[in-house]
């Protein structure tokens, strides 16, 4: 993703504390500095318990954290609280990390902290106004570095916590304390902020510091119901195709017709799972659905405080599902049932549902006015990497002013535990994780060959079952397209794919070899050990650049809108703009729009690999040439419905039944690197750099499904050609030319036979099968 960079840090030391003495107070004895009142939600449902050990996190890491939060149709009501004089502090445990229920007479509440020498559980009541406060003795509420405690009588549902936390050491340590900020439990199952997306609220208590995020929990509602017959598509990795799309802009246009209150929500995607059917995709791509802060760019004056972000690419938890995506509004515990919903009804269509998620780095930012939300403020040198030897501490392989330091102990075993949860509790089919490279390095920023992180997911008895997909490269330059380190488990975005197809496609000189090697699966990057051609992700479009249609239509990026001069974004795009920069009346160059997208498409689903594409490209969507729209949640961005319309019986119809094609061919999606036996390369041109043709065909090998002929002419004239013989007993029937226009551009099963010799048009491309 393009990640712009934020201000460098600015010294701000905060000076030591001293830990108090154990003792409680409640709302009626003192005031804190943050009162926020609000909303209030009515929903809640009971979950298992979190099944997980920390107690190995006493000697320094942290143990794996199961399911705990199920849905259930009934919503009741909220329970009453109790008066604070009912309650009563005990120990607890440490055991499992964040709340866990303890039977029906308490919940247990657990976080680690290394270096705090003082820890202050402060619970609220669901409208946000101040009901407890227990400051932990260590003496009786720490285990080597968990702090703990359980609070009997506590109730299951309707309750708000958070901590205060303070310890020795000012800015020239490394450590971020603020004793006065109430910070969300890292480990917490739901956080609760704003109700609604966009709106700002009397809940949030909206300052320059930012927004309140609260963690809380609902043990009290029944168990989720995935349905007798339920099961996972589990599908072979090789059957893949991905569609990557963000769940606020898929529904969040009128034009969607889901209703208001379902606009941009999990239930919203839900109801358009018909459009996905039809497109015939195998697996969702969710842009980031953890809890983050829309409204994050607005926080303080700067040239990007008209923006909303839609993409998510800055978490506020780990563990907590994104509580605006609950329709109308109502909240975390319904978001984390909605979301559960949509994953059900995913899966019954057989559609697998894989999260793009973000570990290298968090919402808090660096030390130019951070987002103190959680982390930072628990035990900042732990979970990020920091070097107290130079001035700007924070290190930035992230982009966006700190980086996760994913190989610390602590801070891995809580990767594990999330990625675990969302697999086992919402039950997900994989990951892509968004900038990995910066995972593989040290605590230092130093790069590792055996990142212990992507070795343990790799390892793991449940996760290394899942997806698990490394977007290979970060921003520190570290870039291992093709060299992740693997274990023959890991996936990678093939950045390699993407640039040979766009140069090959567009007309560059030189470029016919490596076009072929990417189509044949990229065995340069992943024939090593026992990889496979599906562990590349081959894509020619993805969220972070131009949209398919802009590709086409745009040489130089046009990001003015995103207020930053026009310099974020990417200026490497391997585009063309067909002959104008924009939108233009000439129907020669839109003709020649359409024949490019329709070349770049059929080369991504002809070519062995797993193929990715974007939501709206399937109807030809345009940014107005803005290849980082992060921040924009205007139609510009939206998922235009009616636009889908008009393009159905065009664009949309090609795309989709190129698709099914690939879906329905074995010579397409091998599972194994293609033999000798398997492709014929109609070629002897290999080293000329002008010749810009490149033809092949794929054997069949018995299967039934008939030869299939391929070729591409990225010349600027018209080439002739001889087609090679079928096999015995068959003929040569067109099923796509790119150059026809629709519905010729694409016959389903192919046209009754073509001749022997074939004319292929300057930019265009044909797709051929051999029939009886």
């Amino acid at each position: 993703m393009e990640k712009a960079l934020r201000p460098p840090a600015t010294k701000a030391p905060l000076g030591p504390t001293t830990p108090r003495p154990h003792r409680c107070r409640t709302a009626h004895s003192t005031a804190l500095k943050e009162l926020p009142v609000g909303l209030k939600s009515t929903q809640f449902e009971r979950a298992h318990r979190i099944k997980a050990s920390a107690a190995s996190l006493t000697s320094g890491s942290q143990a794996t954290r199961g399911s705990e939060q199920n849905r259930s149709s009934l919503q009741p009501v909220p329970p009453k609280l109790a008066e604070a004089s009912s309650l009563q502090l005990l120990p607890g445990k440490p055991d499992p990390l964040g709340p866990s229920p303890h039977g029906r007479a308490g919940v247990n509440f657990a976080v680690f902290s290394e270096h705090a020498n003082s820890i202050t559980l402060v619970l609220f009541k669901e409208d946000g106004s101040l009901w407890q406060e227990y400051d932990l003795d260590p003496r009786t509420h720490r285990t080597g570095n968990i702090w703990h405690a359980e609070i009997a009588s506590c109730p299951l549902a309707g309750v708000l916590y958070g901590y205060k936390v303070a310890g020795e050491g000012g800015w020239d340590t490394g450590h971020r304390w603020d004793p006065q900020k109430i910070l969300a439990d890292p480990y917490a199952p739901l956080l609760k902020g704003r109700a609604r997306w966009g709106q700002r609220d009397e809940f949030e208590g909206f300052t320059r510091a930012g927004s309140i995020f609260r963690g809380t929990f609902d043990f009290a509602a029944e168990p989720f119901d995935w349905g007798q017959d339920y099961e996972r598509p589990k599908h072979a990795p090789q059957d893949l195709i991905i569609y990557e799309m963000s769940v606020r802009s898929f529904t969040a246009d009128e034009s969607s017709g889901v209703g208001l209150g379902r606009q941009g929500t999990f239930l919203g995607v839900a109801d358009k799972i018909p459009h996905l059917k039809e497109l015939g995709v195998t697996a969702v791509e969710l842009l980031p659905v953890f809890e983050f802060d829309e409204l994050e760019f607005q926080r303080i004056p700067n040239p990007r405080d008209h923006m909303v972000n839609i993409w998510g690419y800055a978490h506020a938890s780990f563990f907590a599902p994104m509580s605006r995506f609950a329709a109308d509004g109502a909240g975390p515990v319904a978001a984390a049932r909605e979301f559960k919903e949509l994953v059900r009804q995913l899966h019954a269509a057989g559609i697998e549902v894989l999260l793009d998620v973000v570990y290298n780095h968090t919402i808090e930012g660096g030390d130019h006015e951070p987002y103190v939300l959680s982390w930072r403020g628990f035990d900042n040198p732990v979970y990020y990497m920091v070097d107290t030897g130079q001035y700007v501490q924070m290190l930035n392989y992230s982009g966006c002013g700190n980086t996760i330091s994913g190989n610390h102990p602590v801070t891995k075993q809580m990767i594990i535990d999330s990625c675990r949860r969302w697999v086992e509790e919402f039950h997900v089919d994989g990951f892509r994780f968004d900038l990995a490279s910066a995972l593989c390095r040290d605590p230092q920023g130093t790069p590792i060959a055996a990142p212990p992180l992507i070795h343990d997911l790799a390892k793991d008895p449940v996760l290394s079952k899942v997806k698990l997909i490394a977007e290979p490269w970060d921003c520190g330059g570290l870039y291992q397209v093709g060299g992740f380190p693997n274990w023959d488990v890991w996936g990678e975005w093939n950045g390699k794919f993407r640039d040979d197809i766009r140069s090959f496609i567009k007309g560059d000189a030189g470029k016919k070899s490596a076009f072929a090697t990417r189509l044949a699966g990229s065995s340069d990057l992943y024939a090593v050990n026992q990889r496979k051609p599906y562990h590349g992700v081959n894509f020619v479009i993805a969220h972070d650049g131009f949209t398919l249609n802009d590709l086409v239509s745009y040489n130089s990026k046009h990001n003015e809108a995103n207020g930053e001069e026009n310099k974020d974004g990417s200026n490497d795009n391997c585009s063309w703009n067909c002959g104008i920069e924009g939108p233009t009346d000439d129907a020669g160059i839109n003709h020649l729009r359409q024949r490019q997208m329709r070349n770049l498409m059929l080369a991504l689903l002809l070519a062995q690999g797993t193929p990715m594409i974007l939501s709206g490209d399937e109807y030809g969507q345009t940014r107005n040439g803005n290849n980082n729209w992060y921040g924009h949640d205007t139609r510009m961005t939206r998922f235009e419905w009616d636009e889908l319309e008009k393009a159905r019986e065009s664009f949309f119809r090609f795309y989709s039944q190129l698709i099914k094609f690939r879906t329905g061919h074995p010579s397409l999606g091998r599972p194994d690197f293609l033999s000798s036996g398997d492709i014929t390369w109609h070629e002897d041109n290999w080293h000329d750099p002008e010749s810009r043709f490149l033809a092949f065909t794929l054997h069949d090998r018995g299967h039934g499904h008939g030869d299939l002929y391929a070729a591409f002419n990225s010349h600027h004239f018209e080439v002739p050609i001889v087609l090679p013989p079928c096999a015995t007993g068959h003929h040569w029937c067109r099923v796509v030319d790119t150059n026809l226009c629709p519905p010729k551009d694409f016959t389903i099963g192919g046209n009754k036979g073509v001749n022997t010799t074939y004319t292929i048009a300057p930019f265009s491309s044909i797709l051929l099968i051999g029939k009886q």
